[in-house]
């Protein structure tokens, strides 16, 4: 129906609809008639919605980045959970993670971005111009945005769990020299696999001294099971002295691949007892008390003989308690093995006979315990005649002693603390006592130990932070290499032996340290004790949900303080009033007035951590702070300007803090001593521009950085160009993670200097701003940055710049990754390649003008995706230059034919057979190739190339992991070699989608 529509001029465009609309209805009412109210009824909220798209836009802009920035906090809270459960080798669960791939891809080039990009075009004020018509379907684009996000948002909230603890399925058995199979592992060993193999046992016992290698052998017993198929799955968990029935649940529905929403014990137990029709093998390691199977629901008995349960434990009566069938017992080693172990770690030979005579007897006070030999002999490496003497008596007449210790096991322990007194430096042994500190099993970070020791003042001799941090290093290094410490999948984390940390406890906390360690017991209130605290210099009580702190504490000697609280409990006001010499406090979740603090003016390490701070103007009483940390601090909206008179401040972390709005001017560059200023991830990207007029000056600007004569470490985030003053040069660094650009990114502690440019135009950029940086880089990240057609941004805008010499420039960089920049041709100029000697890693991703491979020769890993007009990754030419590649995947390139292709200019007898071009990569290790529709062949395709004379064993010798899918063009894979795998067993090997295909794998 026909509609007319009066438009007048009017500056009240938001309230324009509200006039109209009721001047409507009070016309269409005065009709009367039900027939007329019903169109009304019908017409009036359609029409006003239309309306509000031309005349309302400024709200819907301000919804739409209200709504960003929640989705933001959201994604960069559920990833800080990620991250945490990642680093303590957890699993994520399935539907985390797809939901931040939902939340990225929503906030990602096409969504969020463009959107901006409209709304500034369009975001000033709107009079009736032929704009409206785009103004009205921006606003439909908003509002449609802003909805999908908040269904994000709201989604977030509905995760029961980011994380359960990963099943060891596949468990490994890592055979060395600390634990070298003795005679009594063997008979243990194949007493076991009999007792799975019979029927009429459902129940096993494994156990002997703590350090005896219980859990080792049970590894490979699971590993075995597994490799024979007597099970369909192996659940290893580590049960310790305080057992969490809900986290063995949750391994066991990992391994049967349960989802589970029960919420109660007995609710998840019964959902468990219905589930054992897979033959299951359940490891329960580290047993102390007894445990209710029946509790937990694992399916065990006469009723479920699929299902067999492997316990260890120090304890025979455990195994009494738990009702085994089967007992096995795990000796220590025999003197013949005892002294092999021990002369292996101690360095000695045959020929050694004099001294050999001595450490006999050194190796018999260690009692055959594995673990004992190791540490010993390692501590006495290298050591002398008159050494070794001293040794043997001290550990003869040891005194160490301990009520709860008696017979062997206090020998052992004796054993463990001569390994701790025979280590050279105090500052290892701090070190070593500082790991007992949190709780069992725990991977310890690296760097938690330097910010405490820093605090602790063990490095008053050291010119930086980052002098500390290597020392910690080599302490821990030492530890580790003389097996009291255990490394960890990463080289930032370090573990303890549950037995090695019972011993630290025990040391620590004797008089002379005065430590009291309840880290990880569960605790939900302060521990009781029947001494006082006064004598504690460190306590540590991480790892629990404290409800509630004790008004006041007597703790003169007090140090160091390590708390963890449940959400939203008070520290009280007077909570640290006793605690006059507190140097280093680490508080994780509670809230906490900074004005209850203003009496511990030996605070050295501040570390808060998820906290809510208040009075956070009490900070410039602190005056001794070293090292000052608000980390994923969700409430701290602004730093206070007191921050700035801190002058002893060394390390600033505010990473994670989301709401951080405001960093006074000239903060920063106040804090005249900075070595390390951490503002990565989501927390602060308001930096100012001097003399420009988008903050009016009230925030901080990148040009402070440049008054920091100590500054060493940086990781921060710039959302655009715009945030860099003119003639801004990044000062030279030690270590960095710098992000330019939009888009998310967490950043912790840099450790090496990596530069990301997302979402940006090269044409905006100064090269000279980064001239400093390229010559120390590493890491390059380009994510969409428009113009690009090389990485060096502008080689000869550099050249000019100081770094005429290729030899300096990027001389550092190792990886590279580059995705959908649209515009990029080659990824470096031919005058720079042969300067990027440390280059091993080149990740390309969606560049649809890429022409030319990449010639590199320490290039260790290919990857290339989506890149549309690439017609081959490499020429016959570069073969020779491939030498040290081991990793190349391929995957969604239309245009590509061949991977190694001819060279344009060879003759005939000059082409490279295709044999000859897969022997010229004698260490690639994996070749994953897929969904590329175009490609005839891997290497070549066809062999009209001059004959060779090459052996097929020698055809890429180190492949061990084949993966062709979807390519419904490929011919061959290598011509002239029709059955490549005939030889090769060992092969991971996956065809499929290649019909095509004439090479034979059998």
């Amino acid at each position: 129906m026909p509609i007319l529509l009066v438009i007048t001029h009017s500056h009240r465009r938001n309230s324009y609809f509200s006039d109209f609309s009721d001047s409507w209805k009070m016309a269409i009412e005065s009709v009367g008639g039900s027939l007329v109210s019903k169109i009304t009824e019908l017409l009036a909220e359609p029409v006003k919605k239309q309306f509000r798209y031309m005349f309302c836009f400024d709200n819907f802009v301000h919804e739409f980045n209200e709504q960003v920035r929640s989705l933001v906090l959201a994604l960069y809270h559920l990833q800080v959970a990620v991250d945490d459960a990642t680093r303590n080798a957890e699993k994520i669960e399935i539907y985390v993670n797809t939901w931040l791939e939902d939340a990225k891809k929503a906030l990602a080039l096409y969504g969020v971005n463009r959107l901006e990009k409209e709304k500034g075009k369009n975001g000033k004020c709107f009079t009736w111009c032929p704009k409206w018509i785009r103004q009205f379907k921006l606003s439909k684009a908003l509002e449609k945005k802003t909805e999908t996000l908040r269904k994000l948002e709201e989604k977030s909230k509905k995760l029961q769990k980011v994380s359960h603890k990963a099943p060891l399925q596949d468990i490994e058995f890592l055979p060395s020299k600390e634990f070298t199979p003795s005679e009594s592992s063997k008979e243990a060993f194949e007493q076991i696999m009999k007792a799975l193999k019979d029927d009429n046992v459902n129940m096993i016992g494994l156990y002997g001294m703590g350090g005896v290698g219980k859990t080792t052998l049970v590894k490979e017993v699971g590993r075995r099971a597994k490799e024979t198929q007597l099970f369909d799955e192996v659940l290893l968990a580590a049960v310790s002295q305080n057992p969490n029935v809900m986290y063995i649940q949750d391994r066991m529905a990992e391994s049967l691949g349960l989802q589970i929403d029960e919420k109660t014990i007995e609710g998840r137990a019964n959902r468990y007892a219905t589930e054992d029709k897979k033959k299951l093998l359940v490891i329960l390691d580290d047993v102390w008390k007894v445990i209710n199977l029946k509790e937990i629901g694992i399916p065990f008995g006469d009723d479920h003989r699929g299902c067999k349960i492997l316990l260890t434990t120090r304890l025979r009566d455990i195994c009494a308690y738990m009702e085994c069938q089967q007992k096995v017992f795990l000796s220590i080693l025999s003197e013949n093995e005892a002294w092999a172990l021990f002369k292996i770690n101690a360095g000695l030979s045959d020929e050694d006979s004099n001294l050999n005579t001595v450490a006999k007897k050194v190796a018999r006070e260690c009692q055959g315990l594995p673990i004992a030999l190791v540490t010993v002999g390692r501590a006495l490496r290298d050591k002398s005649t008159v050494e070794w003497e001293v040794a043997s008596k001290q550990l003869k007449n040891s005194q160490f002693q301990h009520a709860e210790l008696i017979g062997e096991q206090k020998n052992i322990y004796s054993c463990l603390k001569f390994s701790y007194d025979y280590l050279k430096h105090e500052k290892t042994k701090l070190c070593f006592l500082l790991c007992c500190l949190f709780p069992e099993d725990y991977d310890i970070p690296i760097e938690d130990l330097t910010r405490y020791t820093v605090g602790y003042g063990l490095h008053q001799d050291m010119d930086s932070i980052e002098d500390a941090r290597k020392q910690v290093y080599v302490a821990i290094k030492t530890l580790k290499d003389c097996c009291m410490l255990l490394g960890t999948k990463t080289e930032e984390h370090v573990k303890m032996h549950d037995l090695v940390r019972d011993v630290a406890i025990q040391i620590a906390s004797s008089k002379e340290h005065g430590f009291m360690v309840k880290a990880g017991t569960g605790l939900k209130e302060w521990p009781m004790s029947n001494k006082s605290f006064e004598g504690c210099t460190t306590i540590s009580l991480m790892g629990n949900k404290l409800a509630e702190l004790p008004q006041g504490l007597v703790c003169p000697q007090l140090k160091v303080l390590l708390l963890e609280l449940d959400y939203d409990v008070n520290v009280p006001e007077r909570f640290f009033e006793g605690m006059k010499e507190i140097e280093v406090l680490s508080l994780q979740r509670g809230c906490l007035s900074l004005q209850s603090l203003e009496f511990s003016t030996n605070l050295q390490s501040l570390l808060l951590m998820f906290c809510e701070c208040n009075d956070l103007i009490s900070l410039r009483k602190l005056q001794r702070l070293k090292i000052l940390g608000f980390i994923s601090c969700s409430s701290l909206e602004e730093l206070p300007d007191e921050i700035g008179e801190l002058k002893e401040i060394r390390l600033l972390d505010v990473t994670g803090c989301g709401r951080l709005g405001r960093i006074p001017v000239n903060l920063i560059g106040r804090l005249k001593k900075l070595e390390e200023l951490l503002i990565g991830g989501l927390s602060f990207k308001g930096w100012g521009v001097v003399g420009g007029d988008s903050t009016g000056g009230m925030n901080a600007s990148l040009t402070e950085l440049n008054l920091l004569s100590y500054l060493a470490v940086l990781s921060l985030k710039i959302p655009k160009v715009e945030c860099i003053p003119r003639d801004f040069v990044f000062p030279r660094l030690l270590k960095y993670e710098i992000l330019l650009g939009d888009g998310y990114s967490r950043t912790e502690q840099p450790t090496s200097t990596r530069l990301c440019l997302r979402d940006i135009s090269a044409t905006s950029l100064n090269a000279k701003t980064f001239e400093q940086l390229f010559p120390t880089v590493s890491q390059i990240d380009f994510d969409n940055v428009r113009g690009l057609e090389n990485i060096a941004l502008s080689s000869d805008q550099m050249t000019s710049h100081g770094h005429g010499s290729q030899k300096d420039f990027l001389q550092r960089l190792e990886d590279v990754k580059v995705e959908s920049c649209r515009d990029i041709h080659t990824l470096f100029p031919a005058k720079w390649r042969q300067a990027l000697n440390n280059l091993k890693s080149v990740v390309i991703k969606d560049c649809e003008s890429l022409e030319e491979g990449l010639v590199l020769s320490h290039l260790t890993t290919l990857v290339v995706c989506d890149c549309e007009t690439l017609t081959h990754v490499f020429t016959g030419s570069m073969v020779a230059s491939l030498v040290q590649l081991q990793s190349l995947y391929i995957s969604d390139c239309e245009e590509l034919e061949q991977i190694i292709a001819k060279d344009n200019d060879d003759e005939k007898d000059q082409i490279l057979s295709g044999i000859a071009m897969a022997s010229g990569l004698p260490k690639l290790k994996s070749l994953d190739v897929r969904d590329s529709s175009q490609l005839l062949g891997v290497f070549g395709q066809d062999d009209d190339a001059s004959p060779v004379n090459v052996e097929k064993q020698m055809v890429l010798p180190n492949l061990s992991f084949l993966f062709l899918y979807n390519l419904p063009s490929i011919v061959c894979f290598i011509p002239g070699c029709d059955d490549f795998l005939v030889s090769r067993p060992e092969m991971l090997l996956t065809v499929d989608e290649c019909p095509k295909l004439t090479t034979k794998f059998d």
